[in-house]
């Protein structure tokens, strides 16, 4: 026995790790994993029985919150991140359609179905989930899953092998009934588990925080996602402009990397493959001052909404934002500056002064495909729940995000997000469908025109004749900031840059103004304008890839 034991421990090592230096979290693994081989083997020498020696006892993600703070912390840090707070569509759960298999991130064996059960004290039926779990891949894990329509989400974990019941006591209203009849129950998993997510909720909330904490998040988030650099600029991080050498329809690109801005640019930047967040344009007037017109400017009330104001007071309020912005001026090219109606320019924008911030069509800008738009695990399934989920918690706030622009797209008016899913069913389309109808310039919404901030600046070039005789054929609000600062209509010689523009190393090709990281513009400068463009792209990362023409 006693040499049976010594066998079962003696192992060559892989990784060697040092007292005081650095510890790697491979190495960590590599220690955590052998010590629980070790204890596996312990088990088969000491007559455990086969098929629970073969039951790993722990993985190491189930027993991080047991281990040292400096051992459970890079660890965690490198298993999860705040992609995983978004669940994973298994499948619909449909009555009379039997059921459905999957593999979870504890149980590997899982089926379920569901049955409609009869009308109860409101006069509406309701429904039985049923769902078996199997073969867990440890003793500590756990499996937790969401279920949703558009009438209601709700969620339960699983840490046992055995059959489960889930009980909808009553319908929210026949409508219901009648969807989950025609479509299922839609079920979807986190693929981290119980302990992933509440350690994944960590990670996102950081995105959010106006602290130096929360900054390191948005980078490295944007790292990990998108393959951003971040190269630290040398001082001096702020440049003194000269406003004789900016002009009207120069584009100005931010990105801001802290707080609640910079969290949600964060998420911006992720799906839609642009390395910017905000965008604003600047102006002359006819007396040569320097303003700049912005859709997204925050007035005294909170209220987001196109204003334009003087260069001064708009650069004043930049260097003062708690977000932190790396702010980029986009110098036109001579040929399109003198083409540029700037008479044109001030008319638009001074009919769109004051109108509210274009929410209405935000997200379509970014959604072209059935299903090359969602970074996975996003997907239509999970973009339906989501809006299910803040038209019960905010509905006035749903119907400005989407209800106006999905009624559009079906030619129908004052329909709630229910009413406009039987609509879509009636007329033989899919949700996911739906939403890549495009974007019309000309819809007009309850509040006006609708107008993003990069939509904004474009139908401003539109009335302005950047464009050329493409305009009419180009929907604006079909473009994300990172389409706008391809397009090739930017200074493209550097030498014409101003002397002020960037520090002395610095080899942009634009003039980056404020921040203390080199921004990144991938692709810039780099795509002729062309008839409906922008209306079929696809947009997944990391890398982003677009075909011609789309």
């Amino acid at each position: 026995m006693k040499t049976m034991f010594w066998t079962a421990l003696k192992r060559p090592r892989r990784i060697v790790c040092i007292p005081g230096k650095m510890v790697h979290f491979e190495c960590i693994l590599e220690v955590i994993d052998k010590f629980f081989t070790y204890r596996l083997k312990l088990g088969l020498i000491f007559g455990v029985g086969v098929g629970d020696a073969f039951k790993v006892p722990f993985r190491v993600k189930d027993v991080l919150p047991v281990l040292p703070r400096q051992i459970s912390w890079p660890v965690m840090n490198n298993l999860h991140s705040a992609v995983d707070l978004l669940p994973s569509y298994i499948g619909s759960l449909t009555p009379h359609n039997g059921s459905i298999d999957w593999k979870g991130a504890c149980f590997l064996d899982n089926s379920g179905r569901v049955e409609l059960t009869a009308a109860g004290d409101r006069g509406i039926g309701g429904a039985v989930i049923y769902l078996s779990t199997s073969a867990a891949h440890s003793w500590t894990c756990m499996d937790l899953y969401v279920f949703a329509t558009p009438y209601r989400v709700t969620w339960d974990y699983y840490f046992s092998a055995r059959d489960h019941t889930l009980r909808i006591e009553s319908w929210e209203e026949p409508a219901e009934e009648e969807y989950v009849r025609q479509h299922g129950i839609s079920v979807f998993l986190m693929p981290s588990g119980m302990l992933g997510t509440l350690l994944s909720m960590v990670d996102v909330l950081p995105l959010f925080s106006n602290t130096a904490w929360g900054q390191k998040a948005n980078l490295e988030f944007l790292k990990k996602h998108m393959g951003a650099t971040f190269e630290t600029r040398p001082q001096p991080w702020i440049t003194t402009i000269n406003p004789v050498d900016v002009h009207s329809g120069d584009f100005l690109a931010l990105s801001k990397i802290r707080g609640r801005w910079g969290g949600f640019e964060t998420l911006e930047k992720w799906v839609t493959g642009a390395f910017a967040g905000h965008t604003a344009v600047c102006l002359k007037d006819e007396l040569g001052d320097l303003w700049v017109a912005e859709s997204g400017y925050e007035n005294e009330k909170g209220e987001e909404i196109i204003a334009v104001v003087p260069w001064d007071e708009w650069w004043e309020s930049a260097l003062k934002d708690e977000s932190n912005p790396q702010i980029a001026l986009l110098p036109l090219h001579p040929d399109i500056r003198a083409r540029f109606n700037s008479s044109a320019a001030w008319d638009y924008v001074q009919r769109m002064s004051g109108k509210p911030y274009g929410y209405h069509n935000m997200i379509f800008s970014w959604i072209d495909t059935v299903t090359d738009n969602f970074p996975p695990p996003l997907d239509a399934h999970l973009v339906i729940s989501l809006m299910s989920m803040w038209t019960r918690v905010q509905p006035s706030y749903a119907a400005n995000m989407w209800n106006e622009a999905l009624n559009k797209r079906l030619e129908t008016e004052g329909l709630d997000l229910y009413e406009i899913l039987t609509e879509t069913e009636k007329r033989g389309l899919t949700f996911d469908q739906l939403l890549t109808i495009p974007e019309q310039d000309e819809w007009i919404y309850s509040d006006g025109k609708s107008t993003t901030c990069v939509a904004f600046i474009l139908a401003m070039y539109k009335e302005a004749g950047v464009f050329g005789h493409v305009a009419e054929s180009i929907q604006v609000t079909e473009f994300t900031i990172r389409d706008a600062y391809m397009l090739k209509i930017f200074e493209n010689n550097k030498t014409r840059l101003p002397n002020w523009c960037n520090n002395e190393d610095e080899n942009l090709p634009f003039c980056q103004i404020l921040g203390e990281y080199r921004m990144e513009l991938p692709h810039y400068n780099t795509l002729e304008p062309y008839a409906h463009m922008n209306e079929n792209c696809p947009s997944l990362p990391p890398t982003y890839e677009r075909p011609n023409g789309c």
